[in-house]
C-alpha cells in the first residue's frame, strides 16, 4: 500500500505542472499560486487548528525558522513553477525536477560540509550536463550565447530553492506535529504571497474565471497541496525515506506521458539526452548510495540466516 501511496503522490505532484500549464494563459502565475494556498488553508485550517493551537508556544518560539520554510516551501517553490510554464512545457519541468536530489547533495556540501565521494561529484558533473542540455535544447549555439528559454531558467530556480527547503527541514522543531507544521507553514505561505499577487493584479493581468480554471485551482488545492502531502509521509513513515526518495525518478516518466496526452507536447530528441545525463547522474550520485546503504551488514545477515 505504501508503494501505492507514493505513485500517487508523484502522479499529484506533476499533475501540478500539467495543470499549470494547461492554464497558462489565464491565470497569472502568482495568482494562481495565492489562490490555491489560500484555498487549500481554508480547506485544511478546521481539522489542524485545534492542534496549532496546542502547540503555539513551539511555533512561537521557532518562528523565524517556520517563517523561512513557509516562504521557501509554499510562497516561492510554487510561485517560480508557475512563472516558468508561462514560456515553457510541462515536459522540461517534470525533466528539471529530477535534478532535485542532486542540488540536495550539493547544497549539503556547500553549507553542511556533508562528504562527498569522487562517485558522487562525477553523478553531479554528469546531471548538471543534463540539464544545460535541456537548457539549450542540445543546441552548442544557444550554450554558447547563454540566451537560453527564461522560463526552464526559472524552473531551474525552483528546483534549486526546493532543495535548499529540503535541506533546512533539518531545522524544523521535532516537537512540532507533521499536520500542524502544514497548517502553520501553508497559512503563512498564503499570506505571504497575497503582496506580490495584488501587484500583479494592479497591473491588470486578471485571472480568467470559468469552471475550467476554478476546477483546476481545486484540483492544486486538494491533491498536490494536502493529499500528496498525506501521502508522501505514510510512505515514508512505512518504507523510510531513502526508498521513499527514490520514487521522486517517476515523475520525468509521469511528465512526458502527461505532457503529450493532455496538452499534446513534442518529445524531442534532446529530452532524452538531457533526461539520460541526469538518471545517470542521479544513480552515482544518489541512487548507489542509498542502495548500498538499504543493504544489510555481515551481522544483519547473520542474524536473518539464525
Amino acid at each position: 500500500m505504501a508503494h501505492l501511496l507514493l505513485v500517487f503522490t508523484v502522479l499529484f505532484w506533476v499533475g501540478n505542472s500539467v495543470m499549470a500549464r494547461a492554464i497558462h494563459l489565464e491565470f497569472p502565475p502568482v495568482s494562481l499560486a495565492a489562490s490555491r494556498w489560500t484555498l487549500a488553508m481554508l480547506i485544511l485550517l478546521p481539522f489542524v487548528l485545534p492542534r496549532i493551537r496546542r502547540e503555539w508556544p513551539v511555533i512561537r518560539a521557532n518562528w523565524p525558522i517556520i517563517l523561512l520554510l513557509s516562504i521557501l516551501g509554499v510562497s516561492c517553490f510554487n510561485t517560480l513553477i508557475y512563472t516558468g510554464l508561462q514560456t515553457t512545457t510541462a515536459t522540461n519541468t517534470t525533466l528539471m525536477h529530477s535534478m532535485i536530489p542532486v542540488l540536495i547533495l550539493i547544497i549539503s556540501r556547500v553549507f553542511l560540509h556533508h562528504a562527498v565521494s569522487g562517485r558522487q561529484w562525477v553523478g553531479v558533473t554528469l546531471s548538471m550536463c543534463g540539464v544545460l542540455v535541456l537548457l539549450s535544447q542540445a543546441s552548442i549555439e544557444t550554450l554558447l550565447s547563454l540566451e537560453f528559454n527564461r522560463g526552464d531558467l526559472w524552473i531551474f530556480a525552483a528546483v534549486a530553492d526546493w532543495a535548499l527547503y529540503s535541506v533546512l527541514l533539518r531545522y524544523k522543531p521535532a516537537e512540532l506535529s507533521g499536520m500542524s507544521f502544514l497548517g502553520i507553514t501553508i497559512t503563512l505561505g498564503a499570506l505571504v504571497l497575497w503582496l506580490p499577487a495584488l501587484l500583479e493584479l494592479s497591473q491588470g493581468r486578471m485571472p480568467e474565471l470559468s469552471l475550467h480554471t476554478g476546477a483546476t485551482v481545486l484540483y492544486m488545492a486538494i491533491f498536490p497541496s494536502i493529499l500528496a502531502y498525506m501521502c508522501w509521509n505514510r510512505g515514508v513513515a512505512e518504507l523510510g525515506a531513502p526508498v521513499a526518495g527514490l520514487f521522486i525518478h517517476l515523475m520525468p516518466l509521469f511528465g512526458l506521458l502527461m505532457s503529450v496526452i493532455f496538452l499534446g507536447e513534442q518529445v524531442q530528441a534532446f529530452h532524452f539526452i538531457g533526461i539520460a545525463l541526469i538518471f545517470g547522474g542521479i544513480f552515482l550520485a544518489v541512487v548507489t548510495d542509498t542502495l548500498r546503504n538499504l543493504r544489510p551488514t555481515n551481522s544483519q545477515e547473520s542474524s536473518c540466516k539464525s
